[in-house]
């Protein structure tokens, strides 16, 4: 019957398959509730929460830049460690080389770490 497909098709034949059995089950999960289940939307239902709680003010309200500064932050140091994992499995097969080039790539990390605590981004009033 896949006689006649292409080799290079053919192989990427389960994956399409796969794809579309999981459109299929995913459309009909979402589409028997949407069919048979009541909506009877009220006030309350649609009122917006923050965690529980009525909200205290508009949605658009200004936000501290230093909620947004240490996100960044945590986000930057946390994918430059990220890198130890592998160097740590690899030190052995890396050698000497290896080894200093890891310990400049965490030189220059401290040297930023360093920058940003005189700074006083890591400061939270």
């Amino acid at each position: 019957m896949f006689s006649e497909i292409p080799g290079f098709i053919q192989e990427y034949l389960p994956i399409f398959v796969f794809i579309i059995f999981a459109a299929v089950i995913s459309c009909v999960l979402v589409g028997i509730p949407a069919m048979f289940a009541e909506s009877k939307p009220s006030a309350s239902k649609n009122a917006p929460f923050e965690c529980g709680f009525d909200a205290f003010s508009d949605n658009r309200s200004e936000f501290d830049v230093r909620f947004y500064l240490v996100a960044i932050l945590f986000i930057i140091f946390d994918l430059e460690i990220m890198f130890l994992f592998p160097w740590s499995i690899t030190l052995g097969k890396i050698g000497f080389f290896g080894f200093w080039s890891m310990m400049v790539f965490l030189f220059i990390l401290l040297v930023g770490f360093i920058y940003e605590w005189k700074k006083g981004a890591l400061e939270w009033e």
